[in-house]
């Protein structure tokens, strides 16, 4: 078994393609093929199930993985420490729901990351995307929410393909609404008040299902309703038409538009806003670096880190 051939299966299950493996590694696609077969034989199990829809890994190449992710992640280690020049390009990646919170401590990793290459994916994007990507492994960790009406199925989903919910803050929902909107000034507002603005939320594609809506009270019926795709063009429908979002409260000082303001909801509702990871894989070390900028931040914003059991 050798280095590179770890360094293989780990771009062919995040690309999900030997072909586009192949590209990105600079090799052609027989020899990409021909050491993943070598190392599966050597190893004696099967990493790879090869369909017509790609390349999908088995359970035993999951757990081969998890064990590939470490010693690749120990290699780079120990390069930076005694070799001194330069190391492997770093990968590392995040699908999150829509938190300015997660791209900022995101930012503070990117920054803390002294060496000349790296390739950092972060993907805002919809609440099943977020799980597959996880399950597949194109992201290491997700951000997501659960409440009582979404939990129950959710929690199922996750179980199925096998990931784990860790809770990391408690939030209260909160409405963000454009500092000229005509409700700024209010310590808090209700349903009744917000009845006659428009309402924004993130649209889900094809699993547009109430559960994996990021906003909570999605059953909710609302005369003037709006979905949108990304957090800057919500934000500009937040100004433009005095509409308002429900979320949980947390503006980033340092990344989100000064002219949007967080109000709290009057509802008997909570969030809480966790990550989700492959129950038998622990975080890299970029991981546990990447969660611990997201704790600080969460704190710095005045909310309690939940302490897991």
């Amino acid at each position: 078994m050798r280095i590179k051939q770890l360094d293989y299966i780990v771009k062919v299950v995040e690309l999900g393609s030997v072909n586009e493996a192949a590209k990105h590694l600079f090799i052609t696609q027989p020899s990409l093929s021909t050491a993943i077969r070598e190392l599966e034989q050597e190893m004696n199990i099967q990493i790879f199930q090869r369909t017509q829809k790609g390349m999908l890994l088995t359970t035993e190449g999951t757990e081969f993985l998890s064990y590939a992710r470490q010693i690749l992640e120990q290699v780079d280690l120990m390069e930076e420490k005694y070799k001194r020049t330069e190391t492997r390009r770093r990968l590392f990646s995040v699908s999150a729901q829509h938190y300015a919170f997660a791209v900022h401590a995101f930012v503070q990793l990117i920054k803390s990351y002294e060496q000349n290459e790296y390739e950092f994916t972060f993907r805002e994007t919809q609440t099943n995307n977020i799980i597959e990507d996880v399950s597949t492994f194109q992201s290491e960790l997700g951000i997501l929410y659960l409440n009582t009406f979404n939990e129950k199925v959710m929690r199922k989903l996750l179980k199925e393909k096998k990931l784990v919910f860790h809770p990391l803050f408690t939030a209260h929902p909160h409405v963000f609404i454009s500092k000229k909107n005509p409700l700024v000034g209010k310590k808090s507002v209700t349903l009744a008040d917000l009845e006659n603005f428009p309402y924004l939320s993130f649209e889900q594609g094809q699993f547009n299902s109430f559960h994996f809506s990021e906003e909570i009270l999605s059953t909710r019926y609302h005369k003037k309703s709006i979905r949108v795709s990304d957090r800057a063009t919500l934000f500009n429908f937040l100004i433009g038409v005095d509409g308002y979002t429900i979320s949980s409260g947390v503006l980033s000082r340092e990344l989100n538009d000064e002219n949007i303001v967080a109000v709290p909801l009057e509802v008997d509702e909570t969030m809480e806003i966790g990550w989700i990871h492959p129950a038998q894989m622990p975080l890299s070390p970029m991981g546990e670096e990447y969660l611990r900028y997201l704790k600080e931040h969460i704190i710095d914003y005045g909310f309690s880190i939940i302490n897991e059991k």
